[in-house]
């Protein structure tokens, strides 16, 4: 693709585009986390134009444009560049589903088609991302919006479960009744886009603090001064996904803050204690103090109780399993064993899975209830490596950028992007957020911020 410098009349253009990406992004979320074929068709169509009328911007920018519209293209070039073979990656994946369906490997060829044109969106979707928002502004702009749809998500949530009115958009909750799922149908998948948008708060949170000497009152004015607002957006979300009572999501959360909240007050001894004070304030405020009166003792419970196994004394069974995915996985791994390396199709986990199941597993099971089964299941290695190699991809761009300690933005927003990624690669162990197109589009998104990090521009002017 040939990156012109845009004319002045374009860049009117290109800020439409990147609102109504914005707008994309927030409705994804909406409708039931655009997990139905409707939906799914809607996003796909909107992405596809979205990518095509910005790829006809780049290709087609009209007049010769002024210093400041060559300086817009150079900084596109820049955030560009490095995201290329990430996006290659994401492309070869796409491609393999192409082979899978041609040489008749997938045992689902619908389901392989409607992997493929998500695959396709989710690749699009990053290109845009990066192409869109490669300065300063725009990417803070990107970041914040984020932090409001989770926010959004997180009071709707909370709101249902605390007033006892729950419905969704659809129509009356029939399942996790008393738990926060906002406007998805599982509360995992709320837990697992709350990660993504509170990895995003902190982050903005960090990017945006200033370089003074630590004083007591600096540390006040975090958190009663201009950035109260963002503080209340992570205090909110952080009640919702204690109320969403996700084991592996709350999990994923803390630990991914720990993780990475570690690694960045080690890598920075100048500030190492006002930066742990505001990691600190994280965990100690939101947590033991406010989420205690929002169910934080009654995810304790759930946590303690998980029992994977029957229990039996003297011959007779005296408690029963209540969590049986790791059945699931047992029976799942013959399905793996099967074609490791071409795998079954893309999508094809529901169509197959049935001939394998034992009797412990009653239910229908559409997910494998572990996205790295059932990618590994679907695609095969060969398909799943270049997905593999995109997120680590990703991941090095944020710590790169989190270790950036002369830029003060650029590490806030690594340390965000590096969160989110690591936090929702946790939680895939026992969950299928990937599977979820609005989840899955966020973390893509999470991966394009990571790329942006290191490789957006700074100056006003190029605004």
């Amino acid at each position: 693709m040939s990156l012109k410098p845009m004319s002045p009349t374009a860049a009117p253009r290109d800020k439409a585009l990147m609102l109504a990406t914005l707008a994309l992004l927030v409705w994804l979320p909406l409708p039931l986390g655009s997990n139905q074929e409707w939906s799914n068709g809607l996003f796909v169509l909107l992405t596809a134009l979205l990518g095509g009328l910005w790829g006809l911007q780049k290709l087609y920018p009209g007049a010769a444009g002024n210093s400041g519209a060559r300086q817009r293209g150079s900084a596109l070039r820049k955030s560009i560049k490095p995201a290329l073979p990430l996006f290659v990656l994401l492309v070869l994946c796409q491609l393999w589903v192409c082979v899978q369906l041609i040489s008749g490997i997938s045992l689902d060829t619908g389901a392989s088609i409607q992997y493929l044109m998500l695959g396709c969106a989710y690749a699009l979707l990053f290109l845009l991302i990066v192409g869109l928002f490669h300065t300063r502004s725009r990417l803070t702009l990107l970041l914040g919006v984020l932090v409001v749809s989770g926010t959004v998500q997180a009071f709707y949530g909370s709101l249902m479960t605390l007033s006892g009115i729950e419905w969704l958009l659809s129509g009356p909750k029939t399942s996790y009744i008393g738990t926060a799922t906002g406007t998805f149908v599982n509360r995992n998948h709320l837990a697992g886009y709350l990660e993504m948008t509170l990895a995003c708060g902190i982050g903005l949170l960090l990017a945006l603090r200033d370089g003074r000497s630590f004083r007591w009152r600096h540390l006040l004015e975090l958190l009663m001064g201009p950035k109260a607002r963002l503080r209340l957006a992570l205090v909110i979300m952080v009640i919702a996904l204690v109320m969403t009572r996700s084991r592996m999501g709350n999990t994923a959360f803390f630990a991914s803050l720990l993780i990475v909240g570690g690694l960045f007050v080690m890598l920075n001894r100048e500030h190492r204690l006002r930066n742990g004070l505001i990691l600190a304030s994280l965990i100690l405020i939101d947590v033991l103090v406010i989420s205690q009166y929002f169910g934080l003792e009654k995810l304790k419970d759930r946590l303690i109780n998980t029992q994977l196994q029957d229990q039996v004394v003297n011959g007779e069974v005296v408690s029963r399993a209540n969590e049986i995915r790791d059945d699931l996985y047992i029976y799942a791994w013959p399905q793996l064993q099967q074609n490791p390396l071409t795998g079954s199709g893309a999508g094809s986990f529901e169509a197959s899975f049935q001939r394998y199941p034992g009797e412990e597993i009653r239910a229908h099971f559409d997910h494998a209830h572990n996205d790295y089964l059932q990618f590994a299941i679907e695609y095969g290695a060969i398909g799943m490596l270049p997905l593999v190699f995109f997120v680590l991809g990703a991941l090095y761009h944020a710590l790169k950028a989190l270790w950036r300690r002369e830029s003060w933005y650029r590490s806030g927003v690594g340390f965000g992007a590096a969160m989110g990624i690591i936090a929702l690669m946790i939680h895939s162990a026992t969950d299928f957020n990937l599977q979820i197109p609005a989840n899955a589009a966020t973390f893509i998104t999470l991966c394009a911020i990571a790329v942006l990090a290191n490789s957006h521009s700074k100056p006003r002017s190029l605004e």
